[in-house]
């Protein structure tokens, strides 16, 4: 699944928002720029996709290595990674059970 595909499918299912080709339709019929939600790459978006997604969910720095751990409903997924972004979306996206590549 490519990054843009699967931010689509992380939009659409925790979100709760529609993907259009080049923004997401949010509830109200406002909308946002595709390119101002990016989970893979900042922070504050991957936090803001773990807190609606997860009941529960640990986070371990070691060093430049970051682990993710996410609960959602009664599936768990993990992700080890450097870049913390990446590495929470990965864990929120294998805890929905999508496919990704490392």
């Amino acid at each position: 699944m490519t990054e843009e595909a699967l931010t689509a499918a992380l939009a659409e299912r925790v979100m709760g928002w529609k993907a259009a080709p080049d923004r997401f339709i949010k509830s109200g019929r406002s909308w946002i720029p595709r390119w101002r939600f990016r989970p893979l790459a900042e922070l504050a978006d991957a936090f803001r996709l773990l807190d609606h997604a997860a009941a529960h969910y640990t986070l371990i720095a070691n060093g430049s290595t970051f682990t993710a751990k996410v609960e959602i409903e009664s599936c768990r997924g993990t992700a080890v990674g450097e870049h913390k972004a990446r590495t929470i979306t990965l864990a929120v996206a294998r805890a929905l059970r999508l496919e990704v590549d490392e």
